[in-house]
């Protein structure tokens, strides 16, 4: 594990080790995911960019078999486009979109209230550093916990791109 220590805590920098809550509130991380191709997703129920649900949701299906798995993470932090409770967002995305990718507690992504993970993502020693600017930014995370990509949020997950991308993480 890298970590770094910091006012004499050890502070955990690999995201495997980040703790998380799942969407239910329970404790979690992204160790259950560790082998896998990732696609770390800040999603939002209310936003012009919603519709990406369906195409993150066949990203699932189609790659799921093959080591890949999309996360999503609710944010409220741009136009107040995220309002639901953890209930309310886990029923929105099973009913409109039929997700059965991983939803985790509504976190925000920027600011002072940012949550570690997306610290780790973007902060001045990320890879790919700079504030998430709307919903659905996307990073693709490989088997050994790399940060291999970051996309846009415009960029839709069926963008040839992100394909190539997630085909390519795949095969390593």
């Amino acid at each position: 594990m890298n970590a770094l220590l910091l006012g004499g805590l050890l502070m955990a920098t690999g995201l495997y080790d980040i703790p998380l809550k799942d969407i239910e509130g329970q404790p979690a991380s992204l160790r259950a995911y560790r082998g896998k191709v990732l696609l770390i997703v800040n999603v939002a129920s209310r936003c012009g960019l919603t519709p990406q649900y369906a195409q993150l949701e066949a990203l699932q299906k189609k790659y799921a078999d093959r080591g890949f798995t999309v996360l999503g993470f609710p944010c409220n932090d741009f136009g107040a486009q995220e309002p639901g409770t953890p209930a309310e967002i886990k029923t929105f995305c099973s009913t409109h979109y039929h997700v059965t990718f991983p939803l985790f507690e509504k976190v925000h992504v920027k600011g002072p209230g940012q949550h570690p993970l997306y610290a780790a993502l973007t902060g001045p020693a990320a890879k790919f550093p700079g504030e998430i600017s709307w919903n659905f930014g996307k990073f693709l995370v490989g088997k050994n916990g790399e940060v291999l990509r970051r996309f846009d949020p415009r960029t839709k997950p069926d963008d040839p791109a992100v394909i190539a991308a997630i085909e390519a993480a795949l095969a390593e």
